[in-house]
């Protein structure tokens, strides 16, 4: 055997035999080195891919490709015996680095190359479900595992297009990467799914990693779609040497029982805590006295899945693990370390309180601790001795005006989008009208209401000056398709020339601000809408230059509105790097430098830094644009 393995030598970087023990094991080198397997890649725990292993228990022949800092490796395991005791054999050679090799030869720049080409999903950068069939599906893990959905994706790309559904799919594999570890994994697993695997993580600092996850996402904008706010639903298991596809349907089911809470995870231990039961609403009880929460938990126990918790401590830390899943709390003031005032006190800084209604539990309803609670925002009481009847009514009572409240804010959720996507769509066609009556295509359009956007987007970041929500940049946005509306009413002779304008023709074009701001004027029934007022704005202003120089009323500085200024310089990036009948497209570098120095007027000096900052951005707007009217050529 140490004749044909020293031969093998000769053409492989590395020769290595282990025995069942060995693999079974500890896997430590049976060469007196005492150096695990594993060490040969740099790695402080076993190959959750391990060969040698799978091709001990299948009595065959296993291979992969092994990645590392230090390059790629092909790896081979053959089982054999020796002296009848059975083995692998395991054969490994390192793919060349040379990317100039000409021999025919794969380097490891091919074998990377390829290896993206097969395993990771182009859009998200993850791993993608061919990698997970082929290579975890069938290993055995030590590991936190979890399963994360999109909430509500579905509506994300009905509403907003394609474009925003890959937007926030991207948006989102970049944040839960942000967490990971080396040697952690991150999985396309579905459409709006992604399954994480964190070897050798304890439960708490898992735990930390999701929920930091969950709550850096709530505060991502999606770029180019400021309205969007992604959340996740998350199953999550501890893994104990099982294997991973076992271990991906526990986290699955609990990903759909977390589904119908949103936003929230549900780990494999907490499966039968009545928090994450979707069948019945969830009451926290929180009392310091045993005996307390032993009545209203029998009072409640066959209507609510009941909580408890027994001090304001302990409640703070099942709101941070469960937030929202949580119906209504029935909460004691007078607690010793952390009481009621203070749970309160953390309920109204992290929002909670809005959406988890409180009632207290009080020994005297004429004791100014109530009064106070109710000041803080609470919605109602309970006395101590407890009345049975008292306690269910009140608390069904809550529970179910809270329901209400839910119900009648998804309904106007859904009326307001439903609303905002049709007034989208009637701009847009009113918009449509006067581009292909200029020639345009449509294109500038679609182009200048995602640079606004993209903007504005920018713009938030970088300054306070001007105080912006995410509903003020939709309208804008959605307005910015109307700032040429006016061009219908100047004559095609003009609008369509290809040569240069004469003078009392150039006059004639300029009017366009004025009438467009009439047209919208003239709507009465709809002028004060907020859609509107920003159209107009937009409209009237969008030729107007930050120092003085532009038309129609020679505004200057921040007297010309935010909406205007950020329209117009979107405006005049298009046009420079669009075709029109009097004019050929301008590279983006050569645009970007004649906005920047002045020779298409002057700009709010912070949107040229934001108009900078967004330049990759816009080149591939403009690169994209030009690719498809070659396509159309």
């Amino acid at each position: 055997m140490q004749e044909r393995m020293d031969m093998l030598r000769g053409y492989f970087t590395q020769v290595r035999l282990f025995d069942e023990k060995t693999l079974v094991g500890g896997r430590v080198l049976s060469d007196g080195s005492g150096q695990p397997c594993f060490g040969l890649w740099k790695r402080d725990t076993f190959c959750e891919n391990c060969v040698s292993v799978k091709a001990l228990a299948t009595k065959s022949r296993a291979s992969k490709v092994e990645f590392t800092e230090d390059g790629v490796y092909q790896v081979i395991a053959d089982y054999i015996e020796v002296d009848g005791k059975p083995c692998v054999l395991e054969l490994i050679n390192r793919f060349s680095d040379d990317s100039s090799s000409s021999d025919g030869n794969l380097t490891s720049a091919d074998v990377r190359d390829y290896y993206k080409k097969i395993y990771v999903d182009v859009l998200t950068g993850a791993n993608n479900r061919r990698y997970y069939e082929e290579y975890l599906k069938k290993s055995v893990i030590t590991a936190g595992l979890a399963m994360i959905d999109l909430d509500d994706f579905k509506i994300y790309n009905d509403l907003f297009g394609h474009k925003a559904g890959d937007a926030v799919l991207s948006t989102a594999s970049k944040d839960i990467r942000g967490f990971l570890r080396d040697g952690d994994r991150i999985i396309r697993y579905g459409g709006d799914e992604f399954l994480i695997v964190m070897p050798d993580i304890t439960e708490e600092d898992f735990r930390t990693a999701l929920k930091g996850m969950s709550e850096k996402v709530a505060g991502i904008d999606v770029p180019g779609f400021a309205s969007i706010k992604i959340s996740f639903s998350i199953g999550a298991v501890m893994c104990s040497d099982e294997k991973v596809e076992d271990a991906v349907n526990r986290a699955d089911g609990l990903m759909y029982r977390a589904k119908k809470k949103k936003n929230v995870v549900f780990f494999g231990e907490d499966a039968d805590n009545p928090v994450s039961s979707p069948d019945k609403e969830t009451v926290l009880i929180v009392d310091d006295t045993e005996i307390n929460r032993e009545i209203l938990a029998f009072i409640l126990k066959n209507e609510y899945n009941v909580v408890e918790a027994s001090g304001g401590k302990e409640c703070i830390e099942l709101l941070g693990r469960y937030g929202s899943a949580i119906s209504i709390i029935l909460l004691d003031i007078i607690m010793p370390d952390t009481d009621g005032f203070d749970v309160l006190k953390y309920m109204t800084l992290n929002h909670l309180i809005e959406d988890i209604p409180v009632i207290t539990i009080t020994g005297d309803e004429s004791d100014s601790s109530v009064r106070k609670a109710y000041e803080m925002g609470v919605s109602d009481y309970i006395n101590r001795p407890f009345d049975a009847r008292v306690v269910y009514r009140r608390v069904s009572n809550t529970v179910n005006q809270r329901s209400k409240q839910k119900r009648l804010v998804s309904i106007i959720t859904d009326e307001m989008n439903e609303k905002e996507k049709n007034a989208g769509m009637i701009t847009e066609i009113f918009s449509q009208v006067v581009e292909f009556r200029n020639g345009y295509g449509g294109c500038h359009v679609r182009n200048i209401k995602k640079m606004t956007e993209m903007l504005l987007d920018r713009l938030v970041v970088k300054t306070d000056r001007y105080p912006l929500k995410n509903r003020d940049i939709f309208l804008i946005s959605t307005a910015s398709a109307l700032h040429d509306i006016g061009k219908i009413a100047i004559g095609d002779e003009i609008i369509n020339k290809p040569g240069k304008l004469t003078p009392d023709e150039y006059e004639e074009v300029r009017k366009h601000t004025v009438y467009g701001a009439e047209m919208i004027n003239s709507l009465t029934e709809y002028r004060n809408e907020p859609l509107m007022k920003c159209a107009y704005e937009i409209c009237r202003w969008h030729h107007e230059r930050f120092d003085g120089k532009g038309y129609p009323d020679g505004l200057a500085g921040d007297d010309i509105p935010i909406s205007a200024q950020v329209v117009s310089i979107c405006d005049v990036y298009d046009a420079l790097v669009s075709k029109r009948v009097y004019k050929d497209r301008i590279p983006h570098e050569r645009a970007m430098k004649m906005i920047s120095d002045g020779e298409c007027g002057v700009f709010n000096p912070i949107l040229l830094e934001c108009l900078k900052d967004i330049g990759k951005k816009l080149k591939e707007i403009a690169d994209e644009e030009a690719e498809g009217l070659r396509g159309v050529e």
